[in-house]
């Protein structure tokens, strides 16, 4: 990871009016600012590569005043850079840093449209610049698309380090505020104060892009929210039940099997006797201890976390953006779950885990608590956690909650229930469990949760992803619109199109096409 800029008082700064750079990454405040301008999943995380269903792009003739540098692809720049400010909310904080954005003016008509891809919980992936359906509006609208990173997280540092007390920058008000600013400077360099702007998002940064037309309705013309969670809660059990109903519109009886096993599971850790061959079955990377029930609570969630992850980006199509495992889907889970010459479910549930462990290239699985909670205490923009878990965790404790716990029993899984995840905001940053609380109900009062109250909104949804439950499935109003698309998952209309997609899927796509037609002539 590129070092930060940790701090920029007046006169450590540049030419206040020129905002963009490309500097390449960004430097620390002991290089000194060179005359620069200013302007895994983690065990509670939503989705570690799911930080590109969220995502990432400016006129032909402008990309010179930008000072890009062109990446062989006609039209799309290398990493440029954004001088934002540190803290929006305090005006006697005129501390700065850069901020990473990408760019791509292939199919911008004067006059047209620009279109801005919310970056959200892991670095921004410029394959977005060349692929997704996105581009594909871009193209037949004639749209300038630009994509940004969001602060903490890529490559994009506002502070030294990923400590408690700079974390209190990170939040999705401070987000927001980025793209306002970087929204209106955009605007004023490049005459497009009067063109009309859209918002794309998907997952939390879907939830950005709702915020960002709900918020700033003067700065963004119409937003494109899918598979955005909206609902801020500290228990999320429907997380679960949603990965139940999509196992079963497999097979019925998978979620059973499934059930079965993480019961065995569970009554095995009962008697420390039995701990070798759990480590043996397993392939675990040190031979188990459980020495308390956080040490039980992430074995058993880390295991569980093999078939949500794969229900959450079920047959998504994101080979393009470097994704691994996409072959493995709900069928083939199922598929080994009811596979007898395996052995008991039990043992078919450890042969889901050597699968995945294979797929991903994994010698041995790590279920250490203490292990984990070392990573995530490292407060280095170099440490294990620094992707984007000890981020996106320390936003779940603040502001979102999102917490998929065991605790409904229409779900197949066992032993990580609310509090397991409520302590891990102790443990790891000192938020108690009546500061989460009070946090979550902020969230909602600020933006609204369920009862957004917008205009120009659409809000694509998979009946697969389990995601859907805390978000908009059915329209609230006539310009707040839910598109709820059977049998697909976790931001799979963002993806590009391909033959074997559902109709449904391909309707869905076309759906969005001709609202951000009519809302465009608005």
């Amino acid at each position: 990871m590129s070092p930060c800029v940790e701090e920029a008082r007046e006169g450590h700064v540049g030419n206040l009016e020129s905002p963009f750079q490309n500097t390449g990454a960004p430097v620390s405040l002991q290089q000194g600012w060179n005359g620069f301008s200013p302007l895994k999943r983690s065990s509670s995380s939503l989705f570690e590569v799911a930080a590109q269903c969220t995502l990432s792009p400016r006129p032909r003739e402008g990309i010179h005043s930008y000072n890009g540098v062109q990446n062989g692809i006609d039209g799309v720049s290398d990493e440029q850079w954004f001088i934002q400010k540190l803290d929006h909310f305090n005006g006697a904080d005129d501390r700065m840093w850069k901020q990473r954005f990408f760019v791509n003016d292939s199919f911008y008509q004067a006059g047209g449209p620009v279109f801005l891809m919310i970056g959200g919980e892991g670095p921004a992936n410029a394959a977005w610049m060349r692929y997704g359906t996105w581009l594909t509006y871009a193209k037949k609208l004639g749209a300038l698309c630009l994509m940004l990173e969001h602060r903490f997280y890529g490559k994009s540092h506002p502070t030294s380090d990923l400590s408690t007390d700079n974390l209190r920058f990170l939040s999705s008000r401070q987000a927001l505020a980025d793209l306002a600013h970087f929204r209106v400077a955009v605007a004023t360099e490049r005459g497009l104060t009067n063109s009309k702007w859209v918002a794309f998002g998907g997952s939390y940064p879907g939830s950005l892009a709702a915020w960002f037309r709900l918020k700033y309705p003067h700065l963004a013309h119409a937003a494109v929210a899918t598979s955005a969670p909206l609902h801020a809660t500290v228990n999320f059990p429907e997380y679960l039940e949603v990965v139940r109903r999509s196992l079963a519109s497999e097979n019925p009886q998978c979620p059973l099997l499934v059930k079965q096993a993480s019961d065995t599971l569970l009554q095995l850790l009962q008697d420390p006797t039995t701990y070798s061959n759990i480590t043996k079955d397993f392939n675990l990377c040190s031979k188990l201890q459980v020495q308390s029930e956080m040490d039980q609570a992430y074995l058993l969630e880390s295991l569980a976390g093999n078939f949500m992850d794969v229900v959450q980006y079920n047959e998504d199509n994101r080979e393009f953006e470097g994704a691994v495992g996409t072959n493995v889907t709900i069928k083939v889970l199922c598929a080994v779950m009811s596979d007898v010459s395996l052995g008991t479910p039990y043992a078919r549930y450890a042969a889901v885990a050597r699968l995945l462990m294979d797929t991903f290239s994994l010698k041995c699985l790590d279920t250490s608590y203490t292990g984990n909670l070392h990573d995530m205490t490292n407060t280095s923009w170099d440490g294990p956690a620094a992707g984007g878990g000890r981020q996106w965790v320390y936003q779940t404790c603040t502001e979102f909650g999102f917490y998929q716990s065991t605790d409904s029993p229409n779900q197949p899984f066992s032993g990580f229930p609310l509090p397991y995840h409520v302590k891990q905001c102790e443990d790891y940053y000192g938020v108690s469990a009546q500061t989460l609380a009070r946090a979550v109900a902020q969230t909602n009062e600020n933006y609204g949760g369920y009862d957004i109250r917008a205009s120009r909104i659409v809000f694509p949804n998979g009946s697969i992803d389990p995601w859907h439950a805390l978000g908009v499935t059915s329209d609230i109003t006539t310009d707040l619109l839910a598109i709820f698309i059977k049998g697909t998952a976790h931001c799979a209309n963002m993806y590009p199109a391909r033959s074997q997609d559902l109709p449904a899927l391909t309707l869905a796509r076309d759906h969005v096409f001709l609202l951000l037609q009519q809302w465009l002539k608005q």
